[in-house]
């Protein structure tokens, strides 16, 4: 149940509209009327700092910004396997 403390969107409260659709909490801020929605990131799995393993969507370019996107059913798995401790090596 994670959600980035960093990224998501800028809604419309009103309309429910998304006003920004890559919002950084360090550059924008949501006006009145608008609301800052943090960016779920199911099946979490950290390993270094704020950096880790989630579900994402996969567009086909790089998009992340800095974590590893996974498609659901293989976070799942990796969530549901993994130990505190275990050693991960991204290439």
């Amino acid at each position: 149940d994670h959600k980035s403390s960093l990224y998501g969107v800028i809604r419309d409260t009103t309309t429910g509209e998304v006003v920004n659709g890559d919002a950084d909490t360090r550059k924008h801020r949501a006006k009145a009327g608008q609301v800052f929605e943090n960016a779920p990131m199911p099946y979490f799995m950290r390993f270094n700092g704020g950096i880790g393993m989630h579900v994402g969507h996969l567009p086909g370019y790089a998009a992340s910004h800095g974590c590893v996107r996974m498609p659901e059913p293989m976070a799942k798995k990796f969530f549901e396997n993994v130990k505190i401790g275990t050693p991960v090596i991204v290439k």
